[in-house]
């Protein structure tokens, strides 16, 4: 199977969470994460569905957007059978070049990983990052510093 056999769709009704909670409570990002967490995730997203010929799921990604000045791609994943086939990009790249996205002054991700992937789609390493703060719950910066 290649990944032009892969049918992207944003319908939610779509999404088998059951699967997405599976992959990101796994991911680097967020280990054990709780179902209802990624439900709200998804719940409060744009969602991208990447689908085998059978409708099984065998990847994700969703954004963050108010459609206008900023976006945020976050949890990209590409089941382990079919990863190296390009669906990774092609689901960054769907959002990319979607028209409710045309115009987005700022369009940010974090990876520790696919630098490659991203910058083949033009994001770059952060142009100010002394402008740039974040603040992490407890229980969140414990991950991350465990991870590091």
């Amino acid at each position: 199977m290649t990944a032009s056999h892969i049918e992207l769709s944003d319908d939610p009704a779509r999404l088998d969470v059951a699967r997405i909670h599976g992959w990101l409570a796994t991911s680097y990002w967020c280990p054990g994460i709780e179902r209802a967490q990624v439900e709200k995730q998804i719940a409060g997203s744009h969602c991208l569905g990447a689908y085998r010929e059978d409708g099984a799921q065998v990847g994700f990604a969703r954004v963050i957007s108010d459609r206008a000045s900023f976006a945020w791609l976050a949890d990209v994943w590409v089941d382990e059978g079919v990863r190296g086939q390009g669906i990774g990009r092609r689901l960054a790249s769907w959002f990319v070049e979607h028209p409710d996205y045309a115009g987005i002054r700022r369009f940010g991700l974090t990876t520790a990983d696919a630098h490659g992937v991203y910058a083949a789609l033009g994001f770059k390493p952060l142009a100010r990052p002394d402008r740039l703060m974040e603040r992490l719950s407890p229980a969140f910066a414990a991950i991350m510093e465990a991870g590091e």
